[in-house]
């Protein structure tokens, strides 16, 4: 008996605690738990973020004592890169492992003024958008902090570690795989780790959440978090919404903009991306119609070329029609821009991503979470 007790103790000990599932505020805490003092968390913050540290032993402004005990008690677990793909514009593309099992992608796109890393936030999507990759492989979980700010800190590795000019991250999007506001608690963790100054110090408006309109969720976000905000909207109207991203159904562009509304308040623009869809959304009444739904809210309108990919039967609209587009908008005063499709020969473009989910759950299952 005594023996199956320690075997029982054995299994069921608590794993060390990952520092990178920890923001400011939450590694703080653990530090009062351990009975030392608070701001050897901006120590260890500014190891791990600012100077790549991935042992204890590094942590030379520590005590021996306590980096001795964080190598008992905790570690730093980034995910694991399994693949890695280079397009021939630049953009960069990397495969990474999970401790279950399931991969994720993340991509950065480097431009002349400016490195943009493209991160994910869940395992597959549940959303079940009909025009995007992700939403195909199905859903598994929501990532942990750890999962997300792990690809921010990885790519940077990667980045400085390239022969020539290092390039850096100077914007984020959590526009990868996933809902970012259906994983809300462990996004807004990460986006702090993002902009904290012990750890990537990123101004809020360069970092950039993009939702398919989860409307409560954008209202908390604002009042915790208020980085730029982008509203994936591809519709003007109510049907076709609801027929492109299901979630339409629950939160109609009515309520959906009231929140935009009250997230953008007297200063912040909202970001509308809107794929184009050749023969669904792309006639120039629907660009009317779009400038007429947008009205008074600050709005910028991103127009995105839909990028083919396997089993998805949309097509890409001709240019002509794409630049249509773009001026009716531009004529009935919504500034608009068409973003340039990047690493679209490596599955690397919007709407491509895809990683490898290991086990679906049902969609309803999924957005209850």
């Amino acid at each position: 008996m005594s023996g199956q007790n320690i075997m029982h103790a054995e299994t069921t000990a608590a794993p060390p605690t990952n520092l990178m599932s920890l923001d400011r505020a939450s590694m703080e805490s653990l530090f009062d738990a351990m009975g030392e003092k608070r701001f050897h968390a901006r120590q260890v913050l500014r190891w791990i973020y600012q100077r790549d540290a991935t042992s204890f032993d590094q942590m030379t402004d520590l005590g021996k004592s306590l980096r001795a005990r964080l190598g008992r008690d905790a570690g730093i677990s980034p995910p694991e890169v399994v693949a890695r793909r280079a397009s021939n514009d630049g953009t960069r593309k990397w495969l990474l492992q999970l401790a279950d099992g399931n991969r994720i992608e993340t991509v950065f796109i480097p431009e002349a003024a400016r490195g943009t890393l493209c991160v994910s936030s869940q395992a597959g999507c549940a959303l079940g958008c009909t025009f995007c990759a992700t939403a195909r492989g199905g859903f598994h979980r929501n990532l942990s902090v750890d999962e997300i700010i792990g690809q921010v800190w990885l790519a940077k590795r990667e980045l400085a570690a390239e022969a020539g000019a290092p390039r850096a991250v100077t914007n984020i999007v959590l526009m990868g795989m996933g809902e970012p506001l259906l994983n809300f608690d462990n996004v807004v963790a990460a986006l702090r780790l993002m902009t904290d100054d012990c750890a990537f110090g990123l101004s809020r408006r360069r970092v950039t959440l993009s939702t398919a309109g989860l409307a409560p969720a954008i209202e908390r976000l604002g009042a915790l978090c208020p980085v730029s905000l982008a509203v994936s909207l591809h519709a003007p109207d109510d049907e076709l919404r609801t027929q492109l991203v299901p979630l339409n159904k629950k939160y109609p562009l009515a309520r959906l903009l009231a929140a935009c509304r009250r997230y953008a308040g007297a200063r912040r623009q909202i970001t509308f991306e809107y794929t184009l869809l050749d023969g669904v959304n792309a006639a120039p009444e629907h660009a009317r119609a779009l400038a007429r739904l947008l009205g008074d809210l600050p709005a910028k309108v991103n127009l995105i070329p839909f990028n083919p990919s396997p089993g998805i039967a949309y097509r890409r609209p001709p240019q002509d029609a794409i630049d249509r587009f773009r001026d009716i908008l531009l004529g009935a005063g919504v500034f608009t821009a068409t973003r340039k499709t990047r690493g679209d020969d490596i599955g690397a473009a919007c709407g491509q991503l895809a990683g490898k989910v290991l086990v679906r759950q049902p969609r309803r299952e999924a957005r209850a979470q």
